[in-house]
């Protein structure tokens, strides 16, 4: 009798949401830069100007969730392959 093979789901699951986390937080970034353009501009009322901080404040932290989460991925999936390793970013 042949064994049964099932595709699993998981990683297929995983990629789609990475794919979702990605746009929401190309999403986010692109709010925050318009955001930014409007206060730089130095045309806003008092209020409306801290009610687009507020919101940058929020995008801020969703922002920064996503990007965390993204990091713990890697670092498990760093451990996967052996301890992991942080090294600091070489931009040269």
């Amino acid at each position: 009798m042949a064994a049964e093979t099932k595709s699993d789901p998981e990683p297929a699951v995983a990629a789609a949401a990475t794919s979702i986390e990605v746009a929401r937080f190309e999403e986010i970034l692109g709010r925050l830069r318009g955001l930014v353009e409007r206060l730089e501009g130095g045309n806003l009322p008092l209020e409306e100007s801290l009610r687009a901080f507020e919101e940058g404040m929020d995008l801020c932290r969703r922002g920064t969730a996503i990007l965390d989460g993204a990091e713990k991925k890697v670092e498990l999936l760093l451990g996967n392959a052996g301890a992991p390793r942080l090294t600091p970013f070489d931009q040269s």
